[in-house]
């Protein structure tokens, strides 16, 4: 198995690489072996995308993981006749798959998304792993409502937070990039996303969103948004409560009373202990192994001379039912 990723410095640390680097360490030991190879950048002591396909006529022996976005149709055509699966993070990026191309999606929400517009390819669920540093956090909890600048709305940024300072809670507002932020969610009671105006001003969806259920599994009490992928896990009123339900007095009443009182703002221990055994890295790692075997007897099957079905094109479902009605009329 190849991990493809544009590089990992710092120019290109996010979500979505840590979830990628995550992701070749599970699948350790599925495949033969497991390398992170990249695109963008040479890296020393990593393979390289260009080197490998100048040294490896096609189709080979390796099943390349793509993931990355916008670069996912320029990495197809590049890795055409080889075998491949498309890790697919966010959606809504416009981009088709060519037939027979399956799709690991990490959210309920992009395997929908994918459903509709790739419903011939192989689709399988494998969902993101919390990692296993967050949890506990039965010490003093400073920090009454931490938020993250990053993809944080303005509303919360700009009104809410102000607010929740003038009412004299201790608000802090991190900035930048954090590698472990389980220290700082087991610090606070309230931890706010809301990062619905992020994904809609980007175009893209919210692929997963692993810090509201980082925080849960530190024992925060989470207000979020619901949009895309958040819906999947955030059952609103029972696992995390709504940011920006209807007026700012609501949020600022709610929120007060969760970090005056958590313990009653918190999700019931059943529940949470579900949702997080269901995104613990030895549940992650057996859906990876569910899914290869999937992916791996497609390939055998195309690569043995099997043609991959193909989608129906959406304009071509829409004029038939329009050509279907007028004939009906006439």
């Amino acid at each position: 198995m190849r991990f493809l990723v544009p590089g990992t410095g710092d120019l290109f640390r996010c979500g979505g690489l840590s979830v990628e680097l995550q992701s070749a360490r599970l699948c350790e030991g599925l495949a033969p072996r497991v390398e992170l190879v990249t695109y963008r950048r040479r890296e020393s002591g990593r393979l390289f995308l260009l080197d490998l396909l100048k040294q490896e006529q096609s189709p080979g022996e390796a099943l390349w993981i793509v993931s990355w976005g916008f670069h996912v149709p320029q990495l197809l055509r590049k890795l055409r006749s080889r075998p491949v699966a498309y890790h697919a993070h966010s959606s809504c990026y416009g981009f088709d798959l060519p037939a027979g191309v399956p799709v690991l999606a990490v959210s309920r929400n992009t395997l929908g998304y994918w459903g509709d517009r790739a419903p011939r390819s192989p689709l399988q669920w494998v969902p993101n792993a919390i990692d296993s540093g967050f949890g506990g956090g039965s010490g003093e909890r400073p920090i009454d409502v931490l938020v993250q600048a990053r993809k944080s709305s303005a509303y919360v940024r700009n009104r809410l937070l102000p607010a929740l300072r003038q009412r004299g809670l201790m608000v802090e507002l991190q900035q930048g990039w954090v590698d472990d932020l389980s220290d700082l969610f087991r610090s606070a009671k309230v931890v706010l996303y809301d990062s619905a105006d992020h994904w809609r001003r980007a175009g893209v969806s919210e692929g997963f969103g692993l810090p509201p259920i980082e925080a849960l599994a530190c024992g925060c009490v989470v207000f979020s948004s619901f949009n895309h992928a958040l819906a999947d896990t955030l059952d609103p009123g029972h696992l995390g409560w709504q940011i920006g339900r209807g007026t700012l007095s609501a949020d600022l009443d709610r929120i007060t009373a969760a970090a005056r009182s958590p313990q009653q703002w918190l999700p019931k221990q059943k529940m949470l202990q579900r949702l997080l055994a269901s995104h613990s890295e030895s549940a992650v790692r057996q859906r990876w192994r569910e899914a290869l075997e999937v992916v791996n007897d497609h390939w055998d099957r195309v690569l043995g001379g099997e043609q991959p079905l193909s989608a129906i094109a959406p304009w071509r479902l829409r004029w038939g039912r329009r050509f279907s009605r007028l004939r009906r009329r006439s």
